[in-house]
């Protein structure tokens, strides 16, 4: 069966296709493989989440699903065309901003838009409404009107995710769109990509580095490591798979006492101690934290802090790659033309 139909309007349920698909997808460069075997499906109308370190093979997998690099093996659809047999298809029907934005300083945000418009083959009249609309999506205001020279690195940002939407696609392709922004320019890009999702369905595609970035914004993550996809799963069941929540307890005392004590305590899974700091393991973070007050106060030991700590996309991370997400591997990231192995 074609997996472009595996699931279709005609099934019944008001079910839709796949938004993306890929089947054993691969990519080499020389003998270097930056994709090794990737199989994954998006549902249309979700936000999927895309982590890896640099190198792991993320900016090339998106490469190859925007039909921007052929594929060495394997296969791919997007929005229901081949990336491979039909990639002027997938580009008429995605959106991509991805790492280095084509901006032209010397245009206002307008021109780039009408510009951008006209490339995609739309009428004046849908230019202009597609225009007002994106305005007020992407908040610029009147810095439209001015040379996108004078933007901050956060309106560029916003003005490359209009130019990306201009034509209304149905797929959206962000690879790593916050990478160098500065908090608040972050947090406002993440209320733009939740509202355009919410309000007009669209099927987003994140590539980041920042887990704390995927956790507030995909319904369902991919890690990849070494090219492969290691696990894939929602945010809140892959930290349920690291394992328990931990309440940590920083004392001025006994650390043997108090590590007796929380022992001795049926929430309690395990307790570990390094210095002054006691960690507990429990299976409920929230309603384990007054008992193991309670525990180190009866049993005399000053407590300095109590926090509870809740396992992290990072933990996951760790967890199945062996390595926490900041930094690369010395000589992992592949030599490769136009920087597709990030």
């Amino acid at each position: 069966m074609d997996p472009r139909v595996a699931v279709s309007p005609q099934l019944s349920g008001g079910l839709v296709a796949p938004a993306i698909i890929a089947r054993d997808l691969r990519r080499r460069f020389g003998d270097k493989t930056a994709v090794d075997g990737v199989d994954l499906q998006v549902p249309a109308g979700q936000i999927y989440g895309f982590l890896g370190a640099n190198g792991a093979g993320k900016s090339t997998t998106v490469r190859m699903l925007c039909a921007l690099l052929t594929p060495s093996a394997g296969s791919a659809w997007v929005a229901g065309h081949d990336v491979a047999t039909d990639p002027i298809g997938v580009h008429l029907a995605i959106g991509a901003a991805l790492q280095a934005t084509a901006i032209d300083d010397k245009q206002t945000g307008l021109e780039h838009l009408e510009l951008q418009g006209r490339l995609y083959g739309l009428r004046r009249r849908e230019i202009s409404r597609r225009i007002a609309e994106l305005s007020e999506l992407i908040d610029l205001g009147d810095a439209l009107r001015r040379p996108a020279g004078s933007y901050s690195g956060g309106m560029k940002r916003r003005l490359d995710l209009a130019l990306a939407l201009i034509h209304n696609p149905s797929v959206l392709f962000l690879d790593e769109p916050t990478t160098g922004l500065d908090p608040v320019s972050r947090f406002a890009l993440w209320d733009e990509v939740r509202r355009l999702n919410r309000e007009r369905g669209t099927t987003v595609f994140l590539t980041t580095q920042y887990l704390e970035e995927a956790d507030e914004l995909a319904e369902r993550v991919g890690i990849i490591a070494r090219g492969r996809l290691v696990v894939e799963d929602t945010p809140d069941a892959l930290k349920r798979r690291v394992g328990a929540d931990m309440v940590v307890a920083r004392v001025d005392g006994d650390t043997e006492v108090a590590v007796r004590a929380l022992r001795a305590l049926p929430e309690v899974e395990s307790v570990d101690v390094a210095a002054s700091e006691i960690t507990a393991r429990v299976g409920d973070g929230p309603t384990a934290v007054t008992p193991v007050a309670l525990a180190l106060s009866g049993a005399g030991v000053p407590v300095e802090s109590l926090t509870l700590r809740r396992p992290t996309l990072d933990d996951v991370f760790l967890a199945v790659t062996g390595r926490r997400m900041a930094g690369v591997e010395a000589g992992e990231e592949l030599a490769t033309t136009g920087g597709a192995s990030r």
